[in-house]
């Protein structure tokens, strides 16, 4: 990833809300609250322009591939074999030039710059980079490079609504998650796929949703879809067959592919992990070489046998579902597709992996049920639900997005009754590359980048301390609200400890400590009712599974806190202070 843009819009928009808590603090609550209301209504309906902006640029972009695949290799069905070799070295020199000198934040696929967008440049997304990812990625598909177009798609929409944030003078808050909206709609477009595109932005880029930002993101991802589909038609991206589950043996297959799945995504991500460094700290010099070199050696790949590889490979896998593939060539060609991804990715040209991630998932699932088949002929063998099941497979395994994975297979297929398939050897393959691959592969290269960008997998994986984990019993009895004042202050005396809890009408509860009881005896109240005297004095509960962060708000205020029962709130569990939590972090951190 390149360094830091410039960052003076970000500047503005810093200054700006280091200034709103001043002009806020002029205005009444009411005003605040309409204010803030017709901010939430604003960036809904930005979310449609979003959308549609992002749907209208994603259109041109795959026109923009298309324009250069014909002008750079031809419009035949044969490829000319100089074509091949020229092609995507050219583009690799006119690629390097351009992302050297002109569009440095170009590169890469474009997920983990909007990852960087959110968590540390406030939303901000220079528009120079749509139009750079867009040149360049254009070109670099075009020539046939082993590249997508889904993950610069992803990028420009981001961008485009980055531009259009920062016209409208959005907060820092609504700058922040404006990248991730626009991102849904790029790639909602380019997939054909709106739940997909949604539950991949929420999964991997933001990692956290509500009712707002879902419903941002959903219409952005829709209305770009809309959009997408009035000028380049409704069709999905492949001819998809009759596909289903006959007999519930026909499971092992699954598990099997799942496996092999799994390991090939670790062979992908390791082989990125390991030469990409290497290829960064070559001399300078030959970064203006590295993509025309990784062109030619993919030309060459191309001209001895295996032109499939070039570019995204749409129609392949589209082969490759209708069986018009011996299952020995489809090996072939998964590992093929994975030395030219690689080659293509680690040179820095522009370009996504989800369309090399579903040809190899496609290819390496119709092999794998292909031989399957060859050794059990009474298994039932339909390579279109091997090659869907395959995409989910490699989407698992490598990008490390188990819900998407899912949900990209049944919406690309329309058909739920391969649900229990995929979910199985998705199961499988991640669960693989999670035990041999520790770190998936967006946070492996936003780390290899210097940044320190929330992994969305370590948060969901990280033990969440709970108040069960800090609780205590409560010291000595549990008084009423009719006891009086000096049965209390007996107990405290008798070392009982420095406070009580104190159950009041209503499931409601008080904490009478050792200094409030002695003030109050000393004014004569010692007769008095506890429920009179603390009646003003209510402590919120908490309950044992609630995470431990929610008593720091209450133990700065109370000495104790009960812990409560959720069926009966009469019920104390027990009880937690400052120090309990203090010292229960302090032990977790030690861990």
């Amino acid at each position: 990833m390149s360094s830091r843009p410039d960052v003076q819009p970000t500047t503005n928009v810093v200054e700006d809300a280091a200034q709103a808590p001043a002009a806020a603090s002029s205005l009444s609550p009411a005003s605040v609250l309409r204010s803030v209301f017709r901010e939430e209504r604003l960036f809904l309906v930005l979310s449609v322009f979003i959308g549609i902006f992002s749907g209208l640029a994603v259109v041109c972009f795959r026109f923009a591939i298309d324009w250069c695949r014909i002008y750079l290799l031809g419009s035949g069905a044969a490829l000319s074999p100089w074509r091949m070799l020229l092609a995507p070295s050219l583009a690799g020199l006119a690629i390097a030039i351009l992302t050297i000198h002109v569009f440095p934040a170009a590169r890469g696929s474009g997920v983990n710059q909007t990852k960087a967008a959110l968590y540390i440049y406030n939303g901000y997304i220079p528009f120079k980079t749509a139009i750079g990812k867009f040149i360049a990625s254009s070109v670099a598909i075009g020539a046939g490079h082993s590249l997508g177009p889904e993950d610069p798609s992803l990028q420009i929409g981001a961008a485009l609504a980055s531009a259009i944030g920062r016209r409208m003078n959005l907060s820092r808050d609504r700058m922040r998650l404006i990248a991730p909206v626009g991102a849904a709609a790029g790639l909602a477009a380019a997939f054909n796929a709106p739940i997909s595109a949604v539950l991949f932005v929420i999964e991997e880029v933001i990692g956290r949703w509500t009712a707002g930002i879902l419903g941002s993101v959903v219409l952005s991802a829709v209305s770009s879809v809309v959009v997408m589909r009035w000028f380049l038609g409704s069709e999905s991206l492949f001819r998809i067959p009759p596909v289903e589950l006959r007999r519930p043996s026909e499971l092992i297959a699954y598990c099997v592919l799942g496996i092999v799945g799994g390991f090939a995504s670790v062979a992908f991500s390791s082989g990125i992990g390991a030469l990409r460094p290497r290829c960064r700290n070559l001399p300078r010099w030959t970064q203006y070489f590295q993509p025309a070199l990784a062109g030619l050696l993919i030309g060459v790949i191309a001209v001895v046998g295996a032109p499939q590889v070039m570019g995204a490979g749409y129609e392949y896998m589209d082969e490759a579902m209708h069986g018009q593939f011996t299952w020995q060539f489809l090996a072939i060609l998964a590992g093929l597709k994975i030395v030219a991804t690689l080659l293509s990715f680690v040179s820095g040209t522009p370009g996504g992996m989800f369309a090399p991630t579903l040809f190899i998932g496609a290819m390496l699932g119709a092999a794998v049920g292909g031989a399957e088949h060859a050794l059990m002929p009474h298994f039932h063998y339909a390579a279109g639900t091997y090659a869907l099941v395959g995409m989910g497979v490699l989407f698992a395994g490598f990008l490390r997005a188990p819900m998407t994975s899912v949900f990209m297979v049944l919406e690309v297929s329309g058909n739920y009754t391969i649900i229990v398939p995929v979910i199985v050897a998705n199961t499988f393959a991640y669960v693989i590359s999670r035990a041999l691959q520790p770190t998936p592969i967006f946070d492996l290269l936003s780390r290899q980048d210097g940044l320190d960008l929330p992994s969305m997998e370590e948060q969901r994986e990280e033990n969440i301390l709970r108040v069960e984990d800090a609780m205590r019993p409560a010291p000595g009895p549990v008084l009423e609200a009719d006891d009086a004042l000096e049965r209390a202050f007996l107990v405290l005396q008798a070392g009982s400890g420095d406070a009580l809890m104190v159950h009041l009408p209503g499931g409601a509860w008080a904490c009478l400590t050792q200094e409030t009881a002695q003030a109050l005896i000393e004014q004569g109240k010692g007769s008095h009712a506890l429920g009179a005297l603390l009646s003003g004095s209510h402590i919120p509960c908490v309950h044992p599974d609630q995470p431990l962060e929610t008593v720091l708000r209450y133990v700065d205020r109370w000495p104790l806190v009960p812990v409560v029962n959720r069926a009966n709130l009469r019920k104390l569990e027990g009880v937690i202070s400052q120090r309990d939590v203090l010292e229960r972090y302090r032990d977790f951190a030690g861990e």
